[in-house]
């Protein structure tokens, strides 16, 4: 599944008129409520991290199992939902997608085992897969063309501040349990609602994918195309030239070229060197840790003696940074270019990791009381929202904008297929290694994460090409 060829951005009845600007915002934020959950779903857990080890009673090895679980559906599901898209078409995929959502928030709040929670926790990554790849193919399919690139940010907009709202949530439901995670509220601990209240969002993301219009490109392609027209005067005004447009896009999907996996062989090491190079942006991006602080992050206050409604503040407040970091980088990408903001970016989150490391070290336990120096706690405080910062306003955006780019027409479907398919694997492997990595050593799980940070600034100096100003075709 793959969007329209990119059509001029003017001309006659080519923009879309005021008048339908607010439905086409409303269509695409609707879209774009797939990646709030997308950005809900993955960081919810947070809150439930200590809990789950009390309830269940289980080691680091149990616990990072369970919360990596998500990511082994996250990978089902995106690898599955272009081409069920294609079949059934985009909104029933997004309703199946909304479905799941909701099973996998009401069955991880009443889990009766372990194996319960994990099996839940991989029916909800389902959904995060296909919401990661429905939801920016959707939006790319119904935008008027002088508008794409505006609505496309939608998506990374709805995943941020899904992150921050369920952190906030999170913090409101631990202090209505007077700041215990397994207090008791309507005869449910804490943490339980933390992981269910996710089905309001997923009820209203099921409920808008009934009034919003089916994607123009799949109508044509399953023989519609009065129902196309419809939908493309809806978008993009009576003015516009529907047929020509039911044209264009008929064409684009003849023309489009179907790469495959062996399209990408041919380098020295197996793969073409630009393959290699999206793998590496997508595994530097997760190598850095960045999902620590997302998955982790109130445990790993309270590991250093913060206490939990602090731990959970803390956790909201990173999230809002993350909000503005990715807001900055979807300012300046254009402006300054995509290598000079990753670099920017490497440079800070080094920095970042290095000092976290540094306070991290003075992290004491006697006698089970743990607890850092104030000054230290408050200088791994500060870095750690130092870290998101920077990883947001470069990383955080710039590796999705160069995947999207720096790949020859001819290969970027499943160059893009193999790179997604690296950084999923990636993150497993931090989610999975940190409980064991902080048990051993927290400042040496963060030295780690820095190194990683260090090696990518001459990774990106020795081979990432720079995209900024480049049309598609040029990428040879």
């Amino acid at each position: 599944m793959t969007s329209t060829a990119q059509e001029p951005a003017s001309g006659p009845g080519r923009a879309s008129a005021p008048d339908h600007l607010g439905h086409v915002i409303f269509i695409t934020a609707a879209a774009a409520m797939g990646g709030f959950l997308f950005g809900y779903d993955s960081s919810v857990i947070n809150g439930a991290v200590v809990a789950i080890r009390e309830r269940f009673d289980i080691g680091s090895e149990a616990l990072a199992q369970v919360i990596a679980a998500a990511l082994i559906g996250c990978a089902i599901g995106a690898a599955a939902a272009g081409r069920l898209a294609d079949r059934i078409g985009r909104i029933r995929v997004m309703q199946i997608a909304a479905v799941l959502f909701s099973a996998s928030a009401i069955g991880s709040a009443l889990p009766f085992a372990l194996w319960d929670l994990a099996m839940w926790r991989v029916i909800g990554g389902f959904g995060i897969g296909m919401a990661s790849v429905i939801g920016p193919a959707y939006i790319a399919e119904v935008s008027p063309p002088a508008y794409r690139g505006r609505l496309a940010s939608f998506q990374q907009a709805a995943i941020v501040t899904g992150i921050a709202i369920s952190q906030l949530v999170n913090w409101g439901i631990l202090n209505l349990a007077d700041g215990q995670q397994r207090g008791t509220i309507g005869g449910l601990e804490a943490w339980q609602w933390m992981l269910g209240v996710m089905v309001v969002p997923a009820v209203i993301y099921g409920l808008l994918s009934f009034v919003i219009p089916e994607s123009p490109r799949f109508l044509i392609s399953a023989g519609r195309e009065e129902a196309a027209k419809k939908v493309l005067r809806e978008v993009e005004g009576e003015r516009s030239d529907v047929d020509a447009r039911v044209a264009e896009i008929r064409t684009a999907m003849h023309s489009e070229v179907k790469s495959t996996f062996k399209d990408l062989l041919g380098g020295r090491f197996g793969l073409l060197p630009i393959v290699w190079v999206g793998i590496g942006l997508s595994v530097f991006q997760q190598l850095v840790g960045i999902n620590v602080i997302f998955y982790y992050s109130s445990s790993l206050w309270q590991s250093v003696g913060i206490d939990p409604s602090s731990s959970f503040f803390y956790s909201f407040t990173t999230s809002i940074i993350n909000i503005i970091g990715t807001v900055i980088a979807m300012i300046f990408v254009d402006r300054i270019g995509r290598r000079p903001l990753a670099l920017i970016g490497s440079a800070g989150m080094a920095v970042s990791l290095g000092v976290a490391a540094w306070a991290f070290s003075y992290k004491t336990d006697v006698g089970g009381e743990i607890s850092m120096p104030e000054t230290q706690g408050t200088i791994a405080l500060v870095a750690a929202h130092s870290f998101v910062l920077f990883f947001a306003l470069s990383w955080g955006v710039v590796v999705w904008v160069l995947l999207g780019e720096m790949f020859p027409n001819r290969i970027r479907a499943a160059a893009l297929g193999v790179a997604a398919a690296a950084q999923w694997m990636a993150n497993w492997a931090i989610t999975v290694s940190f409980p064991t990595l902080a048990d051993w050593s927290l400042s040496g799980a963060y030295v780690i994460y820095t190194c990683f940070a260090v090696l990518s600034i001459p990774f990106v100096l020795k081979w990432v090409p720079e995209t900024k100003g480049k049309a598609l075709e040029e990428m040879g």
